[in-house]
């Protein structure tokens, strides 16, 4: 169990304080996804968006669309052990990021890992893992619960996921509550929950940052009606972000789901299936663009590229 009153993690600053200080470091562990919602991409794109620096170990890749996932083909786990020795022994990091990794062999390194940089903070999602095999789905639950949730500071999950996972045996009328699955968290070593996506009347949605004993942070956000692909990427890349620049925990949560919300409220649909979060929706201009005059239309000609000829 732990302390009943854990202190609120904030990465320790770094020696340099001057203006151009280099920014904080994260290392990512996380499977590439080419339809780039979630995986590595989201990793990469929220923690440079709120200013800080991913250091990207892969663990394997997703075949998928954004639609659906097809298939995931994890890497070896001496792969993903050299790729996070290498770096580390050169770069310091503030936080530790872990999505989803593949294989209860992963999990295993990475929990070596972070056993050997105990005194960095270690953020951890766990997303829906409903498109794979049942049997693949246990044995990667176990060795989560088993060898990194030890380790883990902060636990991020969707309500049902978590729900499902941490409290299969629940039997109360009533949904349990953010301190209900803290607790279930907390008897696995997690100090931390930041529970997502608790219904609400109205078509309301309550994101919640919980202990056992005390609800740290809530942030309610209207329903969106359309699906998203990564949104818990995003979310735990970016809370991992604002923790190493600095930011206290309760801080950096409240931050975290306020810039998920814009980035769901900007986001776009690339191909035929569900809605990407716009990592950067800050760098898109803002209102109605002034039309071209004529003069400005001729002196842009002389960058047209010709059309590309193949047919699809």
């Amino acid at each position: 169990m732990t302390n009943p009153s854990p202190p609120i993690p904030v990465a320790a600053a770094d020696a340099d304080t001057d203006a151009d200080a280099s920014p904080a470091c994260v290392i990512v562990f996380n499977a590439n996804d080419p339809s780039g919602a979630g995986g590595i991409a989201a990793d990469v794109t929220a923690i440079a968006s709120v200013g800080a620096h991913a250091l990207a170990v892969v663990t394997g890749a997703y075949a998928r669309d954004t639609a659906e996932i097809f298939d995931h083909f994890a890497f070896d786990e001496e792969t993903v052990a050299e790729q996070a020795r290498a770096i580390l022994e050169d770069v310091p990091v503030q936080v530790i990021k872990v999505g989803f990794v593949g294989s209860p062999e992963n999990l295993s390194t990475i929990a070596e890992i972070a056993a050997d940089y105990a005194d960095v903070p270690l953020v951890a999602y766990m997303p829906n893992l409903s498109w794979w095999e049942e049997g693949q789905i246990d044995l990667y639950l176990d060795a989560f619960r088993e060898l990194l949730l030890p380790q883990t500071t902060v636990l991020v999950g969707n309500h049902s996921t978590l729900w499902r996972w941490l409290l299969p045996e629940w039997s109360n009328d009533k949904s349990p509550t953010a301190r209900d699955i803290a607790k279930a968290a907390a008897e696995m070593g997690v100090p931390y929950t930041l529970v997502t996506g608790i219904p609400l009347p109205d078509q309301f949605l309550d994101n919640v940052l919980a202990t056992p004993q005390a609800v740290l942070c809530s942030e309610k956000f209207e329903r969106f009606e359309a699906v998203f692909s990564g949104a818990g990427d995003t979310l735990s890349a970016a809370l991992a972000a604002l923790v190493a620049s600095g930011s206290d925990l309760a801080a950096a949560a409240t931050e975290a789901l306020g810039y998920l919300d814009r980035c769901l409220d900007g986001g776009f649909r690339p191909g035929m299936g569900n809605v990407i979060p716009d990592r950067l929706f800050w760098a898109q201009p803002e209102g109605e663009t002034e039309p071209l005059t004529e003069e400005e239309a001729q002196a842009l000609q002389v960058f047209d590229m010709p059309a590309h000829d193949t047919k699809h």
